[in-house]
């Protein structure tokens, strides 16, 4: 079986997975929701396994373990419609054949350069948003106290960032800079969510302005390790920041 037929496969069987969650009962739905992320992971390594090597093995199983876990919580929460569940359950299963995909260029210019890397580089920083807005979603909607969501939102930030940053490079291995910098941007994270923790924010606005921070920080420090970081590039990512600050501001305080 190609690759690509692997991928197509790994995508459809998710996707059916996650219609079954729905099935599950809401007190055993976050054993359900590890559960299928330890099954994504699995299918993954099966699709990927040929070009799995050294560090790839932890870089490129962090989105396909978290990005189905954020799907599959966020689906607990739409409401019981079959064109809402039907659109999700089609971008899931496009989302989770493009991360396939992405991985896959990622493990090979691990260890050969390679074409496609800045389109894979595309699709990952999307993937990586939207999976921050709905664990972070979810965080927030647990209504827990602020230091516990601090804690939370930083633990989902950091791998975040770690696969993130090393994209940037793609070495054979993690580099203690993007250790570091991974870390200090998660912890900035969390206390930024234990502020935003003080104000009369949705969980999905307060997910969305953190999920901003991972946009601007990530974007800014991948472009650094490029040494592609202009003063143009920090201009527009600043606002953007800034325009989803207000924007949050402007839709808690109407």
């Amino acid at each position: 079986m190609t690759k690509r037929k692997k991928f197509v496969l790994v995508s459809f069987l998710l996707t059916l997975g996650l219609i079954g969650l729905q099935f599950i009962s809401l007190d055993r739905r976050y054993e359900a929701i590890i559960f299928f992320s330890c099954v994504s992971v699995l299918l993954s390594v099966w699709a990927l396994i040929s070009d799995l090597k050294g560090v790839s093995w932890l870089t490129s199983m962090i989105l396909p373990a978290l990005y189905p876990a954020s799907v599959g919580l966020f689906y607990f929460l739409l409401p019981v419609n079959v064109l809402f569940r039907t659109i999700l359950l089609t971008l899931f299963g496009l989302g989770m054949y493009a991360l396939l995909l992405t991985e896959n260029i990622y493990a090979v210019a691990a260890n050969r350069t390679i074409q496609l890397v800045r389109a894979a580089h595309a699709v990952s920083f999307l993937l990586t948003v939207i999976t921050a807005i709905f664990l972070i979603g979810t965080v927030f909607g647990l209504r827990l106290s602020f230091w516990e969501n601090g804690i939370m939102v930083a633990i989902i930030l950091w791998p975040l960032f770690i696969k993130g940053l090393w994209s940037a490079t793609i070495q054979k291995n993690i580099s203690a800079n993007i250790w570091l910098y991974s870390t200090v941007l998660a912890v900035i994270g969390g206390e930024i969510t234990m502020f935003i923790g003080f104000l009369p924010m949705t969980p999905l606005v307060a997910a969305i302005l953190i999920s901003g921070y991972l946009y601007v920080t990530l974007g800014l420090i991948q472009q650094e390790l490029q040494e592609r970081l202009f003063s143009k590039t920090i201009q527009e990512y600043v606002w953007v920041g800034i325009i989803a600050f207000l924007a949050a501001l402007l839709v808690t305080y109407r």
